[in-house]
């Protein structure tokens, strides 16, 4: 019993070390693959009242290959965590998906593409923006069919 309680006690605080913070990246690479790195400005995001509890969220997502290999797109999720990290919302695009609203798929090695989203969400409680938080995660293949992704967390507040 005492040597379960030393590795939790032990393993705990690398857990959460790991955790994404807020306003961080993440990317996986290996060398001689492509990698991609993904930047959303403003961090925070700044939620603008439309009417009523409508507001817009815009926000910029750079996505930059920096591992010398051509990239093809084929995912991008958003999700929205309540305090604790409780799902809340979540949607995905695929590369059809995110043709057919006009954004590039394909990124050339050493290049970067800029998606600008203004995504419109009603929030019938102001206290919401003091305690959610989101990521975005961008997932392709290189030109070697090897899997690439990156993952930015995004926290939000309101003008």
């Amino acid at each position: 019993m005492k040597r379960l309680a030393l590795i939790a006690l032990v393993c705990l605080p690398l857990a959460c070390a790991s955790q994404q913070r807020p306003g961080t990246n993440k990317s996986t690479a290996t060398s001689g693959r492509g990698e991609i790195k993904l930047t959303i400005t403003p961090s925070p995001v700044v939620a603008a009242s439309v009417s009523g509890s409508a507001y817009d969220f815009p926000f910029d997502a750079v996505v930059k290959e920096t591992g010398g290999h051509p990239i093809t797109i084929d995912k991008v999720t958003a999700s929205v965590y309540a305090g604790g990290g409780i799902p809340v919302a979540a949607q995905s695009f695929d590369a059809d998906k995110i043709k057919s609203l006009g954004f590039a798929t394909s990124i050339q090695a050493k290049h970067e593409i800029h998606y600008h989203l203004v995504p419109r969400m009603d929030v019938t409680d102001d206290h919401l923006f003091s305690a959610i938080y989101g990521d975005v995660r961008v997932e392709g293949l290189d030109d070697n069919g090897a899997r690439v992704s990156s993952m930015a967390t995004i926290t939000v507040t309101k003008k």
